[in-house]
């Protein structure tokens, strides 16, 4: 197996344990509302500490890995994301729930724009866009197998002690990682000449530089990345946060049966980011970066949205699983796409570009998580913020198209 597989081996399992241990209170959410007593609208303030804190140290981290190298950052990262889904088994009320999610959320900061670091300098221009699907298809089967793990364990040893497993997970990750893992490939053990001239000059000549912080907030290009993640990221937050406690007491699902329906939105998610990959690949190859990147992306978006709205006004059972499942699958197929396009632009700073981008998207899992719960209470029903989640993901849809793929970061720097 060539080095540079086994990294992207790395980067999967790291995405699926990040979405196994993210995923877990959202499933494990109605149990924990019952017993610690936190009605809905103060429960989704539990979900947005987490994005907040995510978002808040997105930026920093994903910088830290461009300066220090992604094999300390990310060790880092999953070490203290891990002790703190521990922390929260001994959780005994709001506050101190809150608290636990949002040292989580700081954790697990730069986790996505440090792995996009990596498949920067390891790996060549042309697989770039597959290397970034297969790293958030990971994310989704980590999401598919979260309530697959969560119900069970909840029945088998209850909700504390199942956030101590998962912690564990992440622990024998880092260890491996630290003691495998070389920031350059250059400097790989086993690795080969004729590796190294696949991945060319290009990706493994990438030094540790600092963030170029004039030309991120001049870019027009980033401020347009941050806006269309910021509507975009209002329905992947709603699968991550609320989808679960939607499916019992807005679609009358029962719990059990909710595990197992709740599966499979994600595991469209994961075929929709392998597609994804492949597909922004091949159509910039083909048609350039515009169609490749922008256009793909926007298309999916789009169709998303309408599937969205669809669900809000579906009450049949059967139409809502189709509904949110292909919702979400197709939502994905950007995926690849954005983050690619965080590789072309933002070149040896696309840490600090990702974490300014997912930054922004944080900030919209945040709003859009913390009023989902007052949208409810309000309206007593899920129609209401449901719809508004479409209407975001479509403005995205239109964002999307304004971006310039080939102006890269640092050329609209005018005042270095």
């Amino acid at each position: 197996m060539k080095k540079r597989h086994t990294v992207l081996l790395f980067l999967a399992s790291l995405s699926a344990i990040c979405f196994l241990d993210r995923l877990a209170i959202a499933v494990a959410g109605p149990r924990i509302q019952d017993a610690l007593h936190i009605p809905p609208e103060r429960w989704g303030w539990v979900l947005g500490a987490f994005a907040f804190a995510y978002g808040l140290f997105e930026i920093p981290s994903g910088a830290s890995g461009d300066r220090m190298g992604q094999r300390k950052v990310l060790t880092r990262v999953v070490v203290l994301w891990s002790v703190f889904t521990a922390a929260t088994a001994a959780s005994l009320g709001f506050v101190q729930l809150m608290a636990t999610q949002f040292f989580f959320g700081a954790g697990e900061a730069g986790a996505y724009p440090n792995a996009a670091g990596v498949i920067g300098r390891w790996f060549p221009k042309a697989e770039r866009g597959r290397a970034q699907g297969v790293v958030w298809a990971s994310s989704r089967l980590g999401g598919a197998l979260s309530p697959l793990l969560v119900v069970p364990l909840l029945v088998a040893v209850g909700w504390r002690a199942m956030f101590c497993i998962f912690a564990c997970l992440g622990l024998v990750w880092a260890f491996f990682w630290r003691r495998w893992f070389h920031d350059s490939c250059q400097e790989q053990p086993g690795i080969t000449a004729r590796e190294l001239r696949e991945i060319g000059p290009d990706a493994s000549v990438r030094g540790h530089g600092g963030s170029p912080w004039r030309a991120l907030r001049a870019s027009r290009q980033v401020w347009l990345l941050a806006a269309m993640y910021w509507c975009y990221v209002w329905a992947s937050w709603f699968y991550f946060t609320w989808f679960p406690t939607y499916m019992v007491r807005g679609a009358g699902f029962t719990e059990r049966r909710m595990g197992l329906l709740s599966a499979l939105p994600f595991l469209m998610g994961c075929l929709g980011n392998i597609a994804g990959g492949i597909a922004t690949d091949r159509l910039s190859r083909r048609y350039g970066l515009k169609v490749g990147r922008c256009l793909l992306a926007s298309s999916a978006l789009a169709l998303s949205s309408l599937l969205i709205l669809a669900l809000a006004f579906s009450a049949d059972k059967v139409a809502i699983v189709l509904l949110a499942s292909a919702g979400f699958g197709v939502l994905d197929l950007m995926l690849p796409a954005a983050w690619s396009l965080c590789l072309d632009i933002g070149g040896s700073h696309a840490g600090a570009v990702g974490g300014a981008m997912n930054t922004a998207g944080l900030a919209g899992g945040f709003v859009c998580t913390v009023l989902f719960g007052y949208l409810v209470k309000a309206t007593g029903g899920y129609r209401t913020p449901i719809c508004l989640i479409g209407i975001m993901v479509m403005i995205s849809a239109a964002i999307f198209l304004l971006i310039d793929p080939y102006r890269p970061v640092w050329t609209d720097d005018r005042s270095d």
